[in-house]
């Protein structure tokens, strides 16, 4: 008789203040690979309000220490994580393919994009972080420089489990703070190979503090503790309104990155056959499951018809499948909660009155009956007011939408609570224009899709999106630090500002 092998699940624990250790209560939980939902990957600590206060004290301890150490020495710390990262590039990307279920070629783009920041925020530590401004009064120099806000809590999402992460992380480390690190419960493998990267590139303990365990309880005590002076957050919009009234009424300072419904706008003139190639990409890349993704096709009606015929026949031939198969196109969502989410928005469309052409259904031929997949999911004949047209489904379903002209399409892409990413497809070098200049995006393309954006400019949005923060570029060190102003005076007397003129000499 052959006996079964008996495949040991590892367990993993929080780290805190330089050690990793068990959840106080000693509670865990699973992580699933979404491709094969019975293949446990792994056991994680269970985090609550216990094992934050003790994350936050040991940041409040060595925030001293390290805000004092001088930025280049901060940015030798990260440079190394990026060479780290380069290093491990492959092994990072195909555990995250098992834990979070995106294609492989998507999970080395995520990674990538973890290593830019790095690299990016590495070489930010030896430039400016101020300026000098002419005094009035003679004798007297005047400079701004940016300062550590504290402990900061970085609550990170799922659906990019390295490069969020690394948006948030490395300006946050780089501006001198001490770091509470809260990710998503559905990828914390990921998350935690970012942490012992940054430990062995020489992060002093305590500086970065990993708490892993669920929104409702890590999460929550995270944004509710009164040492912890900012908190960054990337999620829905529901949750990020909740975090906000609780930084508002503690008076911490709150960067939110929140939802989209993105559309791309398809002239008449434009490409038809790079809008479907970026039509395709936009929609059902990540399965859909991108705040950037293109949900919205908003299309002019003397092309709809060549348009959802070219785009119909591509989605056809999509194929579902585990990311660590070359073949596969599309792969999993991220767990049974979402796939059921994302099968109730296609009985929506369909409710009404929206044409299904493909999809709408949960797949479960063969061996996807394993795992959380679910058919790439194209509606027609959408009106803008519609549900599948207003709310965020983040899952591979997309919308075409019929628009009389310009004008018209421009006030559809417009038509949300929501101002994340906005595209538009044309030849005409004026209409483009005009198009970038009234679309209401903190993100604009023209000739590509609404997902590709690059770390070295600044990522956020608009309306419900977002508070105003943005993510990446130059302005990333603003989120994570404040400003002061220093004025020396050497005249070696009183000087009144406004009052005392220098005067001529």
């Amino acid at each position: 008789m052959t006996e079964t092998a008996v495949v040991e699940v590892p367990t993993y624990g929080h780290y805190i203040g330089g050690e990793w250790r068990e959840a106080r209560g000693g509670d865990t939980f699973e992580t699933l690979n979404p491709a094969r939902r019975d293949e446990v990957l792994a056991r994680v600590a269970r985090g609550n309000e216990v094992d934050v206060q003790d994350a936050v004290t040991a940041a409040r301890a060595a925030f001293p220490g390290w805000s004092r150490t001088p930025m280049p020495v901060r940015g030798d710390v990260i440079g190394r994580a990026a060479r780290l990262l380069e290093e491990r590039k492959e092994e990072l990307a195909r555990l995250m393919t098992q834990e979070m279920g995106k294609v492989l070629t998507e999970a080395r783009g995520d990674v990538q994009e973890g290593i830019d920041m790095a690299k990016y925020m590495a070489g930010r530590s030896r430039g400016a972080v101020g300026e000098t401004v002419p005094s009035e009064l003679r004798q007297k120099r005047c400079f701004t420089e940016r300062v550590p806000l504290g402990v900061v809590g970085c609550i990170t999402p799922w659906n990019f489990p390295m490069a969020i992460p690394t948006w948030k992380l490395m300006p946050a480390l780089l501006a001198g703070n001490a770091v509470v690190f809260k990710p998503a419960e559905d990828t914390p493998l990921v998350a935690i190979r970012l942490v012992e990267i940054l430990i062995e590139a020489g992060l002093p303990a305590g500086v970065l503090n990993l708490v892993t365990g669920t929104g409702e309880e890590a999460g929550h005590a995270l944004v509710q503790h009164p040492e912890v002076t900012a908190i960054s957050f990337t999620g829905s919009v529901e949750v990020g309104r909740q975090v906000a009234v609780a930084c508002a009424g503690a008076g911490k300072r709150v960067g939110l990155e929140l939802g989209g419904k993105n559309a791309m706008v398809v002239l008449a003139d434009g490409d038809i056959e790079l809008a479907v190639d970026g039509a395709l990409w936009g929609a059902f890349g990540t399965s859909g499951q991108r705040c950037t993704a293109t949900s919205r096709m908003v299309v002019e009606r003397a092309a709809v018809g060549p348009f959802t015929e070219a785009l119909l026949a591509r989605v056809r031939q999509l194929r579902l499948g585990d990311g660590l198969d070359p073949a596969t196109d599309v792969g999993p969502v991220i767990n049974e909660r979402q796939l059921h989410r994302i099968h109730r928005y296609s009985e929506i469309g369909k409710e009404e009155s929206a044409r299904l052409l493909h999809g709408g259904a949960i797949a479960t031929a063969g061996a996807l009956e394993r795992g959380f997949f679910y058919t790439p999911t194209l509606f027609g004949e959408v009106a803008p007011g519609m549900r599948i047209a207003q709310e965020e489904i983040f899952g591979p379903t997309a919308a075409i939408i019929p628009a009389d002209d310009f004008d018209a399409a421009l006030a559809i892409a417009n038509g949300t609570r929501y101002g994340l990413s906005l595209a538009v497809y044309t030849r005409d070098l004026r209409r483009a224009m005009e198009a970038v200049d009234r679309l209401e995006a903190g993100i604009v393309y023209v000739n590509a899709p609404t997902i590709g954006a690059e770390i070295q400019l600044p990522f956020g949005g608009t309306k419900a999106t977002g508070n105003g923060h943005r993510e990446a570029g130059a302005t990333a060190f603003d989120e994570f630090s404040e400003w002061k102003t220093v004025y020396i005076d050497y005249s070696g007397r009183l000087q009144r500002a406004q009052i005392d003129t220098a005067g001529p000499a």
